[in-house]
C-alpha cells in the first residue's frame, strides 16, 4: 500500500468500516488487498474480464484495469484505476465504470459482485 497517498487511505477507512456496517466480508476482503504492496495489486485486462464475467454482471477488480483485448460483454466494473482505453472499451460495449466508493454507495451489501483479479 501507498502509505503515503491519503485517497487510498480512506478509501480502505471506508470499505472497512462498511464491511462493519452491513456485517458483508466483501468490503474488509477489497480493503485487505488493497493494503497490499502495490507492485501486488492486479492488473487486470479487458480481455480477462470478457473471459471470466458474465454479462450485466458487476465487477470488481481491487487495482487496475487495462486495456488489452476486445470486450462485447455489458458489464458494470468497478477499480481502483482504469486506463483510458479500458474505460472506452466498457463503455463502448454497454457497460458502466465505478469508483470502488460509487460501488459501495449503489450496493452496500456487495450483493451479486464478483471479485476479479
Amino acid at each position: 500500500m501507498d502509505k503515503t497517498n491519503p485517497e487510498l487511505i480512506s478509501l480502505i477507512r471506508s470499505l472497512k468500516q462498511k464491511s462493519k456496517e452491513e456485517n458483508v466480508n466483501i468490503w474488509r476482503d477489497i480493503a485487505e488487498r488493497l493494503e497490499k504492496p502495490l507492485r501486488v495489486w492486479p492488473e487486470v485486462n479487458v480481455s480477462r474480464i470478457e473471459r471470466y464475467a458474465n454479462e450485466n454482471d458487476v465487477i470488481i477488480v481491487p487495482g487496475k484495469v487495462l486495456g488489452s483485448g476486445m470486450l462485447k460483454k455489458k458489464v458494470t466494473v468497478s477499480a481502483y484505476r482504469f486506463s483510458r482505453e479500458a474505460k472506452e472499451k466498457i463503455e463502448n460495449a454497454g457497460g458502466k465504470t465505478l469508483t470502488i466508493e460509487e460501488l459501495m454507495a449503489i450496493n452496500p451489501k456487495g450483493k451479486g459482485v464478483k471479485i476479479i483479479g
